[in-house]
């Protein structure tokens, strides 16, 4: 039997055991697909789960099954290369691949900030989401809440809570001048407009310097804080920067026109982990997701795979509340009750595919 082995049941991993099995693939191929968790976890919802405003059941779906395909839900502790094996936390027997596809994920980048990873709650995987929104459901009436980053992430995360829980004390602290230094000027003034209405206090030019259990310091003022999410920026998975694989200055691996890791063309990589000229997304994911399954059926095949085309993505849709949102469609900017409606049409599509 041949093996490939995906890590990672996130939106590229997904993708690729989807498109794999509507092939017809040779009676020798067989597919396990390795997660911490029995489910695939709809990441771009995980605000909503530290907001307190969606059920758990709401941002996660079922595996895709197959005769082919077996799952692991296991932690992962080491990607032997040297091996090609998998090895686990409590799993005594490895898992040996002849193809590897790594969709580990990201986790938060701490940028050396003190305190940070002791005292910070987090999005990143929906064990923390889910701590994180216990710790802002205790929260009593005017508690603080701080979150450090204005990026996408730190915006739907502060506009969410601001809904689910008028009464607290919401502070976004951006190290920018501006919030969303990734959108056009319209977009920026929409958001900081919304958060003036909404009583959310906005710090721009901010620096982090250290955090601690009950207080953030920044710029050399320390303020008083109950809960404090971090949102300010992401790496790859810690087992993927252990790997002996070249690695660009964000720490992704380097792979070339198929998602291969050139040293090593039978492993191949997707979403957080690999290195990209676009910025990380979902949308990135699933895309790369499809192109790497055509990719990979091929070599199984015994074929020689065609080089994949250039990537189209279709902008980026971000939500303040349930009513209103921002993005990018068709290379225009919209704000308002139209990209958030779309944003939830694309969930639904998600969930529906």
């Amino acid at each position: 039997m041949r093996n490939v082995v995906i890590l990672g049941g996130g939106y590229g991993g997904v993708n690729i055991v989807q498109n794999l099995i509507e092939e017809d693939l040779p009676e020798d191929v067989h597919i396990t697909v390795i997660d911490r968790n029995p489910y695939h976890s709809i990441k771009t919802e995980f605000y909503t789960i530290a907001a307190g405003t969606s059920a758990d059941k709401n941002v996660r779906m079922e595996f895709p099954e197959h005769d082919k395909v077996n799952y692991i839900y296991a932690e992962i502790t080491k990607i032997d290369t040297e091996n090609k094996q998998i090895l686990f936390q409590d799993r005594s027997e490895p898992a040996a691949y002849d193809y590897l596809v790594i969709g580990l994920g990201c986790e938060d980048n701490y940028h050396g900030v003190e305190g940070a990873a002791d005292y910070t709650e987090s999005i990143q995987t929906f064990h923390r989401a889910r701590h994180t929104g216990m710790a802002i459901g205790n929260l009593n009436a005017y508690g603080k809440a701080t979150i450090v980053g204005a990026g996408l992430s730190g915006i739907e995360v502060a506009a969410e809570i601001r809904e689910s829980r008028p009464d607290l004390n919401i502070r976004l602290l951006d190290r920018g001048k501006s919030v969303l230094k990734a959108f056009d000027r319209k977009i920026q003034n929409y958001v900081e407009d919304w958060f003036m209405k909404n009583d959310v206090e906005v710090l721009h030019e901010a620096n982090v310097e250290y955090v601690e259990k009950d207080g953030v310091c920044n710029n050399g003022v320390c303020y008083v804080n109950d809960v404090t999410i971090w949102t300010a920026g992401v790496r790859p998975n810690y087992l993927v920067r252990e790997l002996p694989y070249k690695k660009d200055e964000q720490d992704k691996i380097v792979i070339n026109n198929f998602y291969q890791v050139p040293e090593e063309p039978h492993v191949y990589v997707v979403g957080d982990c690999a290195a990209s000229e676009h910025s990380p997304s979902a949308q990135l994911a699933r895309q790369q997701g499809e192109q790497i399954a055509e990719v990979l059926y091929a070599v199984l095949k015994g074929e020689k795979p065609k080089e994949p085309g250039k990537l189209k993505l279709k902008g980026t849709l971000g939500s303040l509340g349930s009513s209103e949102g921002f993005g990018e469609m068709m290379s225009q900017s919209v704000v308002g009750y139209i990209p958030r409606l779309a944003k939830s049409g694309v969930l639904w599509l998600n969930k529906r595919h």
